[in-house]
């Protein structure tokens, strides 16, 4: 880890009141904390808007196996970016339900595209991508 620097911050007491609930109720012990998370937070963020950068993201999807051909439409998917999906995990919720989550990796963009196939197949009740950094950038 590198050399940390101190720096002052002027909070309105009302918000820094609100801050402190908030990270007291996540389990925060310091402020200091708290305020490198919310920075690292924003950093992925603006990172994973970067269409070339280097993300990794998690698919989860919700939908009944009982449609005709889904299952073999999403495995289909998931072989044409096999380089991109990392790994896969498939849970039976219900009788009909099945929920999957794929872990993808790859330029932020791909990443995306990658996602919006999977969550627009016909017969998909849910879906949603969530991306983060791939580590390098933190």
């Amino acid at each position: 880890m590198s050399q940390l620097t101190r720096i002052g911050v002027a909070i309105d007491e009302d918000l820094l009141e609100r801050f402190d609930q908030l990270i007291h109720a996540r389990g925060y012990t310091n402020r200091s904390e708290a305020f490198r998370d919310m920075i690292r937070a924003e950093l992925v963020q603006e990172a994973a808007a970067a269409p070339d950068s280097e993300v990794v993201g998690s698919l989860t999807l919700v939908y009944d196996h009982h449609v005709r051909m889904l299952s073999d439409k999403l495995l289909d998917l998931q072989h044409d970016h096999h380089e991109e999906i990392l790994s896969t995990l498939h849970v039976h919720l219900d009788h009909d339900n099945c929920l999957e989550v794929m872990l993808i990796r790859g330029a932020a963009q791909r990443v995306t595209s990658i996602a919006d196939q999977l969550i627009s197949t016909k017969g998909v009740k849910h879906g949603k991508l969530t991306m983060t950094s791939a580590g390098r950038d933190l």
